[in-house]
């Protein structure tokens, strides 16, 4: 039966290797942009990338799980997903969201999958952990935006940490009123360190379960993954940048801050803050002018941007149908959040 399983999952593989591979085929002589030498740079290099980190997550995931280490990790989030009544598998994946979002949805793969969470609360703990990966990125970005916004990127970033505060609250408020008590389930503690012959296990568990779930992930991630890469190399993600950049921009966003939207919606990460720092420099818009500016921006690229980022990746890591609900459901949840403390910031201030 495993073995019949296993040759599915491979002929599935195969399908979708020479269906990638048509693709980029296909690419490279419709579109003057997609060289082989682009392929390699921007395309290949970046998949292995992210290939490695999955697997890293997957198996860092896998031995959580299979060393017995869930109650104790979970112990850190206990307080909060106790209040919540999600379990301490959700409390163990929220945790270890603060290392790895890949490893953190890998655990909570597992979990639904072997029967120990429902689909409810693997969704709830998927959006909870959008704070977690707040914190995971902010030492990468902090650094480089206040230098060049002083005290309005800090506000944005008071404002954005703000805004994944009421996200959190809200799961856990949902949960609280919408999830059954379950206290048998945090009774349920693992070993803090395991043994030699519990190492064995842990070593036989991620070789058994590992390589099939890269399997199915490389199903999904590669084909995807390149369909994102030639759709961004045909113009239509910058397309829709700069179209949605001039909607919102006419409608909410001073004239004088349009070219700082703008240059927000930019492939390049910083671009929109040396904009926002040059122009406040020279007077042309005011801190909260750019505040906010900083924070259209943020609503509407960061979905764009998900498409082409995160996409593959919980496709990947959740299959398609249901990876796709939760980008859609995390990127809308994000979204009402930052309209919410952004509206407050101008009614207020």
């Amino acid at each position: 039966m495993r073995r019949r399983k296993d040759n599915s999952s491979n002929r599935r593989l195969g399908i979708a290797l020479v269906l990638s591979v048509a693709m980029l085929l296909a690419g490279t002589l419709v579109f003057d942009t997609v060289q082989w030498n682009t392929v390699l740079r921007r395309m290949l290099i970046p998949l292995v990338r992210l290939m490695a980190f999955i697997t890293l997550g997957l198996a860092v995931g896998q031995m959580i799980e299979a060393a017995g280490w869930t109650g104790k990790i979970g112990k850190l989030g206990a307080p909060l997903f106790r209040f919540a009544r999600l379990g301490p598998q959700c409390s163990a994946a929220f945790s270890t969201a603060f290392i790895s979002g890949t490893a953190a949805n890998a655990m909570l793969y597992e979990f639904w999958q072997d029967g120990k969470i429902s689909r409810h609360q693997l969704i709830l703990t998927n959006l909870a952990s959008q704070l977690p990966a707040f914190f995971l990125h902010l030492p990468t970005t902090v650094f480089i935006v206040l230098p060049l916004t002083g005290w309005a990127g800090g506000l944005y970033f008071i404002l954005t940490f703000l805004a994944a505060l009421i996200r959190l609250a809200a799961v856990l408020l949902w949960g609280r009123f919408r999830q059954a008590a379950d206290d048998k389930a945090w009774a349920q503690q693992g070993p803090a360190r395991p043994s030699g012959d519990k190492r064995r296990g842990v070593l036989k568990a991620i070789d058994e379960k590992l390589p099939g779930r890269l399997t199915t992930v490389a199903t999904y991630v590669v084909p995807i993954y390149i369909a994102v890469f030639l759709l961004n190399s045909a113009g239509v993600f910058d397309w829709t940048r700069q179209w949605l950049a001039h909607w919102v921009s006419d409608r909410f966003v001073p004239v004088e801050a349009l070219s700082l939207v703008v240059l927000g919606f930019a492939a390049e990460f910083t671009s929109g803050f040396a904009a926002a720092g040059a122009m406040l420099q020279e007077g042309v818009i005011t801190a909260k002018q750019a505040v906010l500016a900083l924070l259209v921006g943020n609503v509407v690229a960061f979905p764009i941007r998900a498409l082409r980022h995160q996409l593959p990746r919980l496709m990947g890591i959740f299959a398609p149908r249901l990876g796709l609900q939760i980008l859609l459901l995390g990127q809308g949840f994000r979204i009402v959040s930052l309209i919410l403390v952004g509206g407050a910031y101008y009614l207020l201030f």
